[in-house]
């Protein structure tokens, strides 16, 4: 019988904290980056928000975007100029500050507010259409001949803006310092390089990290966890 209670009472808590975490995800209102471009495209004109600083906006942002968050001191004046009644789309760097507005869009009684899923990363790294104030550095045939000329090759890319990809610094020194000119190492950066990140096609977050053995990807990866010790096993395998 205590079984029984205790399986049932088991039963009602996980139900209650599946239920927490759904209405926490929903809350958020994220979305992917297929689902947050087809309802833009469905607006005539998309009230879009960059929740990043002026900054950041200044080098590059989605087309018809404008520049405000949660901490500008014309945020009122900001909100009044927005339609309650029709869908605001929100982004940032990653998913942060972004989610932060489209929350508070909806408190202020919005119908819809959605954020990107990824950020601007997301959106450049999938080749939809942006606006930058400089060419890339780098271009696609650069890079394609840097990874067939090297026969270990680790990219990073991010975004000098970006908290995460502060992180990886610090270890891609550590990976330097250890393989020296056995190990290719090549960082490029949102602001320096938006073309080539949107003709690269494959980046959905900043930071993301790939390993390239004899030409070809070992591995891509998001963040720095376990990031030494997976070079350090890919590398050892001939």
């Amino acid at each position: 019988m205590k079984n029984k209670i205790l399986k049932n009472s088991i039963s009602v808590v996980t139900l209650f904290v599946t239920i927490i975490g759904f209405c926490q995800n929903k809350s958020s209102n994220t979305v992917s980056l297929d689902v947050y471009y087809s309802k833009i495209q469905a607006e005539k004109k998309p009230q879009i928000i960059d929740a990043r600083g002026p900054e950041e906006f200044a080098l590059n942002h989605i087309n018809g975007a404008v520049n405000f968050n949660l901490e500008s001191k014309d945020y009122a004046q900001q909100i009044a100029k927005l339609d309650k009644t029709r869908p605001v789309f929100t982004y940032s760097i990653g998913a942060g500050r972004s989610v932060w507005l489209a929350d508070d869009l909806l408190k202020k009684g919005f119908k819809e507010a959605y954020s990107l899923e990824g950020g601007i990363a997301n959106w450049i790294g999938n080749g939809k259409p942006f606006y930058a104030n400089s060419k890339s550095k780098l271009t696609l045939a650069e890079y394609n001949t840097i990874i067939a000329e090297n026969k270990d090759v680790l990219v990073d890319i991010g975004s000098i803006y970006c908290g995460a990809c502060k992180k990886v610094k610090p270890v891609l020194e550590t990976i330097k310092a250890q393989y020296g000119t056995n190990l290719k190492v090549i960082e490029i950066d949102l602001e320096d390089n938006p073309q080539f990140i949107a003709d690269l096609k494959i980046i959905k977050v900043f930071p993301t990290l790939i390993l390239y053995k004899n030409g070809k990807i070992v591995f891509k990866k998001e963040g720095t966890a376990d990031l030494k010790k997976e070079v350090d096993v890919a590398l050892a395998q001939k």
